[in-house]
């Protein structure tokens, strides 16, 4: 019996057969790598986790609010792990990224690679112009109605008083929400590109995309109409970017495809 060679390359490009033992020892090598990049980028943001915190407080200032209390006497201190870890997961996206193409990538043929490599280097930044846009748009303007309910009422003052935790969770809910949104062109390229969905399809989907748009904005945002807007509405503004998007890629592949050469057919019997 001959030992199997681990991996084999195709004349297509493509990664031949590989064990099971030999993928399980691949996964594992690759996720210790992973979990050591979090675990290196959770010290330092640790180290800087006050002064990071400091960052996401500061919509809150500009809203008025000078204020953050905790109830619990241990809440400031899990607060501050929570802000090291979600730091420490964007710093350390890249490399959990570049692990998992390296997983994946030789099972794939190289037309593969070539037509998701541009999604695999899209994907960060599609996810960075999201919590941007949460942290200098969405979150100044939903703080600023929600903390405009201050003042007299009956008599009586109504003041508004955040906890870190509280707090924390609102705008990490919000980063999120919104970074994982602004992936949407990503996905349905992606559906579009694997033959599950056409662009016919995308367009004759948008009512039910409105519907889905509100639905998930009331899930991943807080319950005030306001918020779920901020939302939705970028939601179905992506939706149709990517109907655009699919028009352009679907124009350059047919384009390539007529301008590829054709080779000759060889004669019978030659």
């Amino acid at each position: 019996m001959t030992a199997e060679s681990p991996v084999t390359i195709d004349e297509d490009g493509s990664g031949g057969k590989m064990p099971l033992l030999d993928h399980l020892i691949e996964l594992r090598s690759r996720l210790l790598k992973s979990l050591v990049a979090i675990g290196l980028a959770f010290g330092v943001c640790l180290y800087f986790a006050r002064p990071i915190f400091g960052i996401l407080v500061h919509p809150l200032v500009v809203a008025g609010q000078g204020r953050l209390i905790y109830t619990q006497l241990f809440e400031a201190f899990f607060v501050e792990i929570k802000v090291a870890l979600f730091a420490a997961m964007m710093i350390a996206f890249p490399v959990i990224a570049n692990q998992l193409w390296k997983f994946v990538a030789p099972g794939l043929y190289r037309k593969e690679k070539r037509a998701l490599l541009p999604f695999l280097f899209a994907t960060p930044v599609l996810f960075t112009i999201g919590a941007c846009f949460a942290y200098f748009i969405t979150i100044p303007i939903a703080l600023k109605f929600l903390l405009g309910y201050q003042g007299e009422v009956g008599g009586v003052t109504q003041e508004a008083l955040p906890s870190v935790g509280n707090y924390l969770s609102f705008v990490m809910q919000f980063i999120m929400a919104f970074g994982i949104a602004f992936l949407l062109p990503i996905l349905l390229m992606l559906i579009e590109r694997a033959g599950l969905v056409t662009r016919q399809q995308l367009i004759g989907a948008r009512r039910y995309m409105i519907v889905g748009a509100f639905a998930i904005a009331a899930v991943f945002t807080p319950p005030d109409i306001l918020s779920q807007l901020l939302l939705a509405i970028p939601l179905c503004f992506l939706y149709e970017m990517s109907i655009v998007a699919i028009w352009f890629t679907q124009r350059r592949r047919k384009t390539g495809a007529e301008e590829a050469p054709v080779e000759p057919l060889e004669e019978a019997g030659g």
